[in-house]
């Protein structure tokens, strides 16, 4: 058992839930549990703290017949992200004695869904909260969310003339749509465009930082980034604008560290390398006025405050701090004038206003079944040999205990296999063994140095919960790159959860599990959980998935989109579903992979029709028959109770 749950039983409470997920530190004030042991949102009113138990939530989906798994987005705290980043740039300017402003722009690639830009937009209009599009499709999202022209877009990626096309007549109504050069290619036709639709544009370029940043996306960092030009590239690019009279069009420039960074002292060094090439850039006789930051202000879903992949050694605030007096420490020596402060900070403003909740379906667990005090009649010698080994499980004999366990079920299994032994005492000996690596694991963690054969025993033991999402979906980042995220039960945290388990998903794949996990006591393969009640529902939520998850999932086993809930909290205490969404249905997943459900129907039916000709099934077996595949096709992807 996990050292973090061998408190007492009957002495445990909600704060010793809270302590155990460690959710005042990963939570930000967003999220804590409640004395009557459920997760609650918090949100701001007027400088007071109103909260909402998910469960009251939960409980109005299920009023509503949305279905897990849901996507809960709370609008509140989305706005709250937004206010903050704002103002935390706009109080480090003022104490600061910078003489500009700070711009940010949502990069839309980090949560595309439409609920999320229009809130960003709308909420955002009073900071002239602007977008990054990085495709066609994002920069036309990010030109029907424009609500005034101090609204930035910055294009990044790579354009071809109908991108730049559509960025150019934006600029001709007024909108300051800056395009970020990734080539020289680039470069020429942009000047082609500008030419023969007659605007001007709004030009930045992309540096190649030489800062190499901690963290998952370390390897991409530095000299060996994909993204931006050399300094012999930025060079060409003023050559080339002042050859054609543009370079007064070269305003921006764009510095990106990477995803994620963890560390503050790579922000700061990046931000120096960044005011130098400016400055360059100025002494060439470019204009600028511009310094785009990029994005990397992360998110420490450990709520460790590390410098670790999942965790960041700062805070909000000292990383404004960093960035003013950075720019303006390095500025101010060479009479140069501050420029806009623009940053691309999406993780950081969507990841805490998202979670996926979803239901436990069932459960494996590692219980052995009833174990006799002497062997059975009959039963093979390594049977009494196990329970004498099961008898002598101590803290001065564990390591030889372990052995001869595993040595004497191995024996036994090998008589199996020879048809000399029954298939009860195969059974047995399972059961005895698996009883014996259990009194193990709970020595574990008595001991000051655990053996490196034992260290993976507790994961070995753990339960299995089967749970009603699909990882590849909802959660591919855990998939694809090992991202940790927090994963707690959402009640019944007023109880000591005595189990330890790993979440397996609804797919048909050996990736689909999670069995790792952060608490407060450091990694762990395994996570806290609660015994099942006959006939309750145990609900579980992912917490910070509102960045990329909802982006990057895919069809795996034609999974669909999850139900997604849009939750505003009110100052009274009320929250009201200010928008509901359906997740696909199977008919929709079909036509994702080329099928036509209409089609689908007729070949059932004609299936069902063959079988009434040849007397296997009656008229009213065929329509009932036919009926059901006609609601599935309509049906939820996920699991259902009926």
């Amino acid at each position: 058992m996990n050292a973090n749950i061998s408190k007492a039983a009957e002495a445990w409470d909600a704060e010793d839930s809270s302590d155990l997920y460690g959710i005042d530190a990963w939570g930000a004030g967003y999220y804590s549990v409640s004395s009557q042991g459920d997760v609650q949102v918090n949100v701001d009113h007027d400088g007071e703290t109103v909260s909402v138990s998910l469960m009251d939530i939960v409980s109005g989906m299920r009023g509503r017949q949305l279905d897990m798994p849901v996507v809960l987005r709370v609008r509140n705290v989305l706005d709250d992200r937004i206010a903050t980043l704002n103002e935390s740039f706009a109080s480090a300017i003022e104490q600061g004695g910078y003489n500009n402003v700070y711009r940010a722009v949502f990069p839309i690639k980090v949560n595309q869904q439409c609920h999320v830009i229009e809130e960003i937009a709308d909420y955002g209009r009073r900071y002239n909260h602007g977008f990054e599009a990085g495709s066609k499709a994002e920069l036309i999202i990010a030109l029907s969310q424009l609500r005034d022209v101090e609204t930035l877009v910055v294009c990044n990626g790579y354009k071809d003339a109908e991108f730049i096309d559509l960025g150019l007549y934006a600029r001709r109504m007024g909108y300051p749509v800056f395009f970020v050069l990734e080539s020289l290619h680039e470069l020429r036709l942009i000047i082609e465009r500008s030419r023969a639709l007659d605007v001007e544009p709004l030009i930045g370029v992309r540096m190649r930082s030489s800062v190499k940043v901690d963290g998952h996306w370390s390897q991409d960092s530095g000299d060996r980034s994909i993204f931006g030009l050399s300094t012999t590239a930025l060079l060409q690019v003023v050559t080339e604008l002042r050859e054609v009279g543009m370079l007064h069009c070269l305003q921006m420039l764009h510095c990106h560290l990477g995803s994620q960074v963890p560390n503050i002292r790579n922000v700061r060094s990046g931000v120096l390398e960044a005011c130098h090439i400016y400055a360059g850039l100025i002494a060439e006789g470019a204009p600028m006025g511009y310094l785009d930051l990029g994005g990397g202000l992360a998110v420490d879903y450990e709520g460790a405050s590390a410098n670790s992949t999942h965790s960041m050694n700062y805070q909000l605030d000292e990383y404004c701090v960093n960035i003013v007096e950075s720019v303006r420490e390095t500025l101010d020596p060479l009479n140069i004038a501050h420029p806009v402060l623009v940053s691309e900070s999406g993780r950081a403003t969507v990841a805490y206003s998202s979670i996926l909740l979803f239901n436990i379906l069932d459960v494996r667990d590692s219980q052995p079944g009833a174990i006799p005090e002497q062997p059975p009649e009959g039963s093979s010698e390594f049977i009494g040999h196990l329970l004498d080994v099961l008898q002598r499980v101590s803290p001065d004999s564990f390591q030889e205990c372990y052995n001869d366990a595993l040595f004497y079920r191995d024996e036994l299994r090998e008589l199996f296999y020879r048809g000399r032994a029954t298939l009860r005492d195969r059974a047995l000996a399972e059961d005895i063994c698996l009883a014996v690596m259990q009194r193990i694991a709970k020595l574990l963690p008595e001991l000051e140095r655990v053996p490196p054969e034992l260290e993976s025993l507790p994961e070995q033991l753990s339960d299995i919960y089967y749970a009603n999402f699909s990882l590849f979906q909802s959660l591919p980042d855990i998939w694809a790159i090992d991202q940790v995220f927090p994963i707690m039960p959402i009640h019944r945290l007023q109880e000591q959860p005595t189990r330890e388990g790993i979440l397996a998903d609804l797919t048909c794949d050996c990736d689909g599990r999670i069995a790792n996990f952060s608490l407060p006591s450091g990694p762990s393969t395994t996570l806290p959980l609660h015994a099942l009640r006959e006939g309750e529902e145990y609900y579980v939520g992912v917490f910070l998935v509102g960045a990329y998850q909802e982006t990057l999932g895919d069809l795996h086993n034609l999974f669909g989109d999850t139900n997604v809930v849009n939750v505003s909290v009110n100052a009274d205490g009320s929250f009201d579903f200010v928008g509901e969404l359906q997740g696909d249905s199977i008919a929709d997943v079909l036509s994702y992979v080329e099928y036509e459900p209409k089609h689908m129907q007729e070949q059932f039916r004609q299936v069902a029709e063959e079988a009434v000709r040849s007397g296997r099934i009656t008229l009213e077996q065929r329509q009932s028959i036919l009926s059901a595949f006609r609601d599935s096709l309509q049906g939820y992807t996920y699991f259902e109770h009926h």
